[in-house]
């Protein structure tokens, strides 16, 4: 609980999470009023949303069910409500682009609009309507012949590496792959190490201790 924050509010309580403080400061600078504008709309539509951290990214629970989550990009934001019938149309794995790639607090629907949209995710819970978030089957994990090399020479990183989880380990891969130029993934690689080496996963910084 030492994460944890209650914070009374007219209708109830809700509970913040510094580690959303922390992804937020730790966010590009034009995305901050934005996630912070987003974390505040959650919290005046759903005074009973718990935040918490999944996937490395921020997320709302409502009564222990996801209800949305948010993240920052190099030059965009991103939100979506987590329950299926509130992505119609939404091909993404997370549900997080359903206000497409949000690089302003203007280019948000207006409070009254997201209120709205809130107030049926709560209601979906409430009513316990399932929600199946939809899947598609992921190929087998590829490691990079770079960081296969890299793993080849470290003995700790690559212990720490195998022992992750697959998904811990498609984090770093996905991470490597994403690098649009050469320099950006070798200072990837370079971090991978650094970071294997001492038995940290990519989203280290916001996982509970």
């Amino acid at each position: 609980m030492r994460f944890l924050q209650r914070v009374r509010v007219d209708r109830g309580v809700r509970v913040k999470d510094k580690r959303v403080d922390a992804y937020i400061a730790d966010a590009p600078q034009f995305a901050r009023p934005i996630l912070k504008e987003l974390r505040k709309r959650v919290h005046a539509s759903v005074p009973g949303a718990v935040e918490t951290i999944r996937w490395g990214a921020p997320y709302f629970q409502y009564k222990e069910s996801l209800l949305g989550g948010m993240a920052a990009f190099k030059a965009h934001c991103a939100f979506g409500f987590w329950h299926a019938s509130m992505r119609e149309g939404d091909k993404s794995l997370e549900g997080m682009g359903q206000f497409g790639k949000i690089t302003a607090i203007g280019d948000l629907p207006s409070a009254a609009q997201f209120t709205k949209l809130a107030r049926k995710a709560q209601r979906l819970v409430d009513e316990g309507v399932k929600a199946t978030a939809p899947r598609t089957k992921k190929p087998p994990l590829a490691v990079p012949p770079d960081l296969a090399a890299l793993l080849k020479k470290d003995a700790k990183a690559r212990a720490a590496f195998q022992a992750f989880s697959e998904s811990k380990r498609r984090e770093y891969v996905d991470w490597i792959n994403a690098a649009k130029r050469e320099e950006t993934r070798s200072q990837r690689l370079a971090t991978t190490r650094e970071w294997l080496a001492e038995g940290k996963s990519l989203m280290w910084k916001y996982e509970r201790r």
